[in-house]
């Protein structure tokens, strides 16, 4: 019997056996590890530490030390997208580390974690957005933190980890918990709130644990790390590119450098990339000629499609559906569509009246929470938004005839599907060049509908699933 189980042991490959290894509990001063992609693919080792100094980290047999990313400290109360007396300073009494891994690494572990390595294709994707349990005041929006049903995250994300992905991709907003639960509501009572640890801990870190674990991440900026928001979290915590100062969303004054940062690539196979565009400060009602978002949006498209010129196909993953579309009530208790966001179609519309690089195969995009899928008949190309992994959905119906939509100036919809009111997340598995097999999971990871995206065009076999 001994025998036999070594050899099932020597059977395995490395990444199964690294798999295994991968739910060990880190060592008790480590309060998350995992690993970021950035630009080219760069694989970041993150490690949040309630030690003074950062763990050393283990790569492929041999221990290095870990650099300083952001240190242990309380950030004075600064303007917010809430009234002052419903701000409060940044408490962030943890120490983040990091370390650049180096190309090629087989191993990865701290404290006796093993993280998730890239592998040399990224063949099965999970897609996730929207992920914060809703406290915010000026919408009187408490969605009910204390109840896995209404806010279930820590559900999705361990059904999609148990999915076995080779890359997760969010699509952006990791924070909501912005204003104090009222006295009195059950369902949100004792929620941290506002913008330090303690909030980033209980709305992402804590239910998205199983999922960090799973495989490494690709991390889209929503609005909700914008600078007013949660953005000190986002470049503490998130963000793969190096945190400098007048970055770091402390002081209001350098908002105009924290919100805004440059498009890169991750290769996803030798002839696919994924494009990461931050749109975090963009505005649904548009953006003009000498707006600060306007010229850097504007600036922005010319490099993402020298990025996108590197490889025939690409996948552009940003917060904003600049093709897709949600529904509404307002005041008097009218639907009313919220169309794609104006000001990205204002800015890259400058640039090139298709919105997008004729390379561009699809976009991954959340913000709108609920998941839809939309294939164009004009030179435009599809459209997946998956804002539906944990905040309150959006329970508004679409239109009877969503074909009839015009998303963006000129975008003929010819294949539509959507789930409004559903929690869950999307995967996407590779079927060869161009060609892509979708699938929407509900938060359990039972599949509700199948699609495929192959070129720019995308069909699935449930046009509204119930």
């Amino acid at each position: 019997m001994r025998n036999a189980t070594l050899l099932r042991l020597l059977r395995l490959s490395p990444a199964a056996l690294l798999a295994g290894c991968a739910s060990a509990p880190p060592g008790p001063s480590v309060l998350s590890a995992f690993v970021v992609l950035g630009e080219q693919g760069s694989a970041t080792a993150r490690v949040l530490s309630s030690a003074d100094t950062c763990p050393p980290i283990d790569v492929d047999g041999r221990q290095q030390p870990m650099q300083v990313r952001a240190a242990a400290a309380t950030i004075a109360q600064r303007r917010t997208a809430s009234a002052p007396a419903d701000s409060k300073p940044s408490a962030f009494p943890v120490l983040t580390c990091e370390l650049v891994l180096p190309a090629g690494s087989r191993t990865a572990s701290v404290t006796g974690q093993a993280l998730p390595l890239p592998r040399p294709e990224a063949r099965r994707i999970v897609v996730i957005g929207d992920t914060g349990c809703r406290l915010k005041k000026a919408d009187n929006a408490f969605q009910a933190c204390n109840d896995p049903e209404q806010a279930p995250f820590g559900t999705v994300a361990a059904a999609a980890a148990a999915w076995g992905p080779d890359l997760v991709v969010h699509v952006g907003d990791y924070h909501y918990r912005e204003n104090p639960c009222p006295d009195g509501n059950a369902g949100c009572a004792g929620s941290p709130w506002g913008y330090g640890w303690d909030t980033w801990r209980a709305d992402f870190f804590q239910p998205a644990a199983p999922l960090l674990r799973a495989a490494p991440w690709i991390v889209v900026r929503g609005n909700h790390e914008s600078c007013v928001r949660g953005g000190q979290g986002w470049w503490r915590f998130l963000d793969p590119r190096p945190l400098v100062p007048a970055r770091d969303c402390n002081v209001a004054a350098d908002d105009a450098v924290g919100d805004y940062s440059d498009p890169y690539a991750v290769p996803l196979a030798p002839d696919t990339q994924l494009l990461v565009v931050d749109t975090a400060a963009t505005t649904w009602r548009g953006l003009k000629p000498g707006n600060t978002g306007y010229e850097r949006y504007r600036d922005a498209y010319p490099k993402v499609a020298a990025l996108a010129a590197r490889t025939p196909y690409n996948l552009l993953a940003n917060h904003h559906p600049i093709l897709g579309f949600g529904a509404d009530l307002d005041k008097n208790g009218q639907r009313y569509l919220q169309l794609g966001d104006k000001g990205l179609q204002d800015s890259f519309g400058a640039v090139d009246p298709l919105l997008l690089p004729a390379n561009v195969q699809a976009l991954l995009s959340g913000h709108v929470h609920l998941w839809e899928q939309v294939s164009f008949s004009s030179p435009h190309p599809s459209q997946f938004v998956a804002g539906f992994s944990g905040t309150a959905e959006a329970t508004v119906p679409l239109p009877d005839d969503p074909m009839a939509v015009q998303p963006a100036p000129g975008a003929v919809i010819d294949a539509f599907s959507s789930w409004v009111g559903g929690f869950g997340f999307m995967t996407m598995e590779r079927d060869g060049p161009g060609r892509w097999r979708v699938a929407v999971h509900d938060r359990h990871g039972a599949i509700k509908n199948r699609c495929t995206l192959t070129g720019r065009q995308s069909r699935c076999e449930t046009a509204q699933i119930r």
